[in-house]
């Protein structure tokens, strides 16, 4: 069994030292708060917010409030750890870190010797940091020439649609939302996903601002909005190119921004002119008068602004509808102002900022160009190797940041190819989480508070800096450290593999963007960037216009989901309910999940329906239910209410697959084909059935 952390501090006597340690939140969230960490003889005690941060003023959301629960929980994982049982069962041994690290560097040197290839680094965002996320890490793959990663599992549609249009991943400023008279909340839930953005838009509406909310659930976000539009999954692109329609019928076409800062808008015009509101409002499930009230308002309402969130590019066509949603603000001219605009990243901003040569080493591939794999398609990249789409046999996968068995679409395929036998896992993990349950070897991780980072945001645009608050526990070493030891083990002799992660947070920001003196002395430093970036244009295309014709792309349209009656009648005769799985209110996809008093919160799995569609089937509130389709089954607990729009349930997640009613989590139900743009899953294209527990399963052929 793992070693663990004590949850309960040893009884001092005589005065306290106390002190605070500036940090930043690691996790994949706009808001990346800077905090300031109380620390009384040497262990946390708080974890509040920074109030002279703008962006944070002071206020952290619930999960990150607790972190300290976090850090010290009893299940923590503090020592290397060996499998002794299958593969899924997650019975360990403790190991030493020597052992520990020649056991990897044996099998990943072997392995290399044959096909460096054949090894994966798999990671995403369970840090955002630049040293801990692929700072160390990016150096030791590259040098070892394994396989690269295509990291697509959350934003990368929504990412490269928006950098068709703008030219890259740039945006308002948050603070000016405060300012706005109109904001449109268009896919995102914001009192879960982005509380300080949420905190702006209160400000604006408490100065008689609207505040719309366009999202298929009624989610806690909608209900305090003065209007919520509950269009079908998917649909996002047709309800842009009715309100399009609008602006153009109803005058409201800022024709001199138009002609200066759009590129190709004769072409997106006469497209849009083909949705009349009836056709969007059909396409949508939501009534004509809706989307002209919608254009109507956008149109006339000065400033309006756009808080667009990766939601609404979880389907097929997601890459097109963010493309249409990014080009309303260019039409109406709304850059014109600091309030006007649209934000969905603000990361594009930090792209000259960085110094991501030297803090990730690509020169160490020396020439080399490893294939690449995609993240979304783990399972079948694992199941199916020798095909053309995938390659040779992956015989090594290296997972860091990240939980693929529970987080990945298609879990089930997931499950099937990290249990292989022949496949060599290593963990580095706080927790013993499904995905490490399935490995070789876990090696112990430092969480925020016991190591060195620099951070920047998707949501604002300042610049941060975390300093370890106290020193790490139990065995746990830093991301950083462990690929540092393990390429020692490799022979690995370049000198950048023995750069401290202090040296390499104080060093990842270019002193000609950021205020590196502020940066130390305060841990954080605002980017220097205009108010209203784009009120005379100068997007960061090669022209400096917006593309309504984007190169390669052409021009934007709406794409109906995969799994739609409108794309598979048939199977959606078969399976009639659009699911769409958007995070439970006090998980971080799949982080926190084990933190007992946020798992309490939550209490148990959720699938919230339309009462309409329960009665239909005969199932109660609170009644144990089977959501399936062909893919596989998921149990959870049926939640009816008005959350649901008809014809869609909403399956709350990420719930950790062994705390699972059945063993299983929503993304038994969801499929690996990618969006339109940027190659990422479709977590919210998805179709499904739901019966009560106890019905025999139905199995049904394609």
């Amino acid at each position: 069994m793992p070693a663990t952390a004590t949850a309960t501090a040893e009884a001092t006597s005589g005065p306290k030292s106390i002190h605070t340690v500036q940090g930043a939140c690691p996790h994949d969230c706009p808001d990346t708060c800077a905090l300031r960490i109380t620390v009384e003889d040497g262990r946390v005690t708080r974890v509040a917010g920074d109030p002279e941060h703008p962006p944070t003023h002071g206020a952290l959301c619930t999960k990150v409030s607790r972190y300290a629960e976090r850090s010290y929980h009893p299940e923590r994982v503090l020592t290397p750890l060996k499998r002794v049982g299958k593969k899924g069962e997650g019975r360990f041994e403790p190991v030493g870190w020597d052992e520990a690290l020649d056991t990897i560097a044996t099998r990943l040197k072997a392995i290399a010797a044959r096909d460096p290839e054949a090894i994966l680094p798999y990671s995403y965002a369970g840090t955002m940091g630049l040293v801990q996320g692929d700072g160390m890490a990016a150096r030791f793959f590259h040098k070892l020439g394994a396989s690269l990663l295509d990291r697509t599992i959350c934003s990368s549609a929504g990412g490269e649609a928006l950098a068709a249009t703008y030219g890259g991943k740039v945006g308002m400023h948050v603070e000016f939302f405060a300012e706005s008279r109109l904001i449109l909340i268009w896919g995102s839930n914001p009192i879960t996903s982005s509380v300080h953005f949420w905190n702006f838009a209160q400000q604006a509406k408490r100065a008689g601002a609207k505040l719309v909310c366009i999202d298929p659930r009624r989610t806690e976000t909608a209900e305090k909005c003065h209007q919520h539009i509950a269009l079908r999954p998917g649909t996002d692109g047709a309800l842009a190119l009715g309100v399009m329609h609008g602006l153009i019928v109803g005058g409201h076409v800022d024709d001199d921004y138009v002609a200066r800062h759009v590129e190709g808008w004769p072409g997106l015009r006469e497209r849009a002119l083909q949705w009349p509101p009836e056709r969007a409002a059909a396409v949508c499930g939501i009534t004509a008068d809706e989307v002209r009230a919608l254009a109507r308002d956008y149109g006339t309402t000065k400033p309006a602004a756009i808080r667009l969130n990766y939601g609404m590019q979880r389907v097929h066509g997601g890459g097109n509808a963010v493309r249409l949603v990014a080009l309303l603000p260019c039409i109406t001219g709304a850059w014109r102002h600091r309030a006007g605009g649209l934000l969905l990243s603000s990361s594009g901003w930090f792209k000259g900022a960085r110094h991501d040569a030297s803090l990730q080493r690509p020169d160490l591939l020396a020439g080399r160009t490893p294939r690449t794999l995609n993240m979304s398609t783990i399972g079948d990249a694992l199941n199916h190797p020798g095909s053309p789409a995938f390659g040779p046999r992956v015989e090594a996968v290296v997972v860091y940041n990240s939980n693929p068995v529970a987080v990945a679409p298609h879990s089930g395929e997931v499950v099937r190819g990290f249990a292989r036998e022949d496949l060599f896992t290593v963990v580095l993990e706080h927790f013993l989480t499904d995905t490490a349950d399935h490995a070789d070897v876990v090696l112990p991780a430092t969480t925020q508070l016991e190591h060195w980072d620099a951070h920047t945001a998707y949501g604002h645009t300042y610049a941060l800096l975390n300093r370890p608050a106290i020193e790490p526990l139990g065995g746990a070493r830093s991301n950083a450290a462990i690929f540092r030891a393990l390429a020692v083990r490799m022979g690995y002799t370049e000198p950048c593999f023995a750069q401290s992660d202090e040296a390499m947070a104080m060093s990842a920001f270019k002193a000609e963007h950021v205020d590196l003196d502020e940066l130390a002395a305060r841990g954080w430093s605002k980017l220097r960037i205009a108010d209203a970036p784009f009120a005379d244009g100068g997007f960061p295309t090669p022209g400096g216009k917006a593309w309504a014709d984007a190169p390669g792309l052409g021009l934007p349209e709406h794409v109906a989901n995969y799994e739609c009656a409108e794309a598979a009648p048939e199977l959606a005769a078969r399976y009639p309910l659009a699911m769409i799985s958007p995070p439970a209110r006090h998980f971080l996809n799949s982080s926190f999940v084990n933190v007992a008093s946020l798992r309490a919160a939550e209490r148990e799995p959720l699938l919230e329906m339309h009462p309409a569609d329960a009665i239909a089937r005969g199932i109660a509130d609170g009644a144990e239910v089977r959501v399936f389709n062909d893919r596989g089954e998921y149990h959870c607990k049926a939640a009816v209410s008005q959350r649901a729009r008809p014809g869609v349930v909403n399956g709350l997640g990420i719930w950790w697959r062994k705390l699972g009613l059945n063993g299983t989590n929503v993304n038994e139900l969801t499929h690996q084909r990618l969006t339109d743009i940027g190659r990422a899953p479709t977590f919210y294209d998805c179709l499904v059935e739901v019966a009560g527990v106890g019905e025999p399963f139905r199995v049904h052929a394609d």
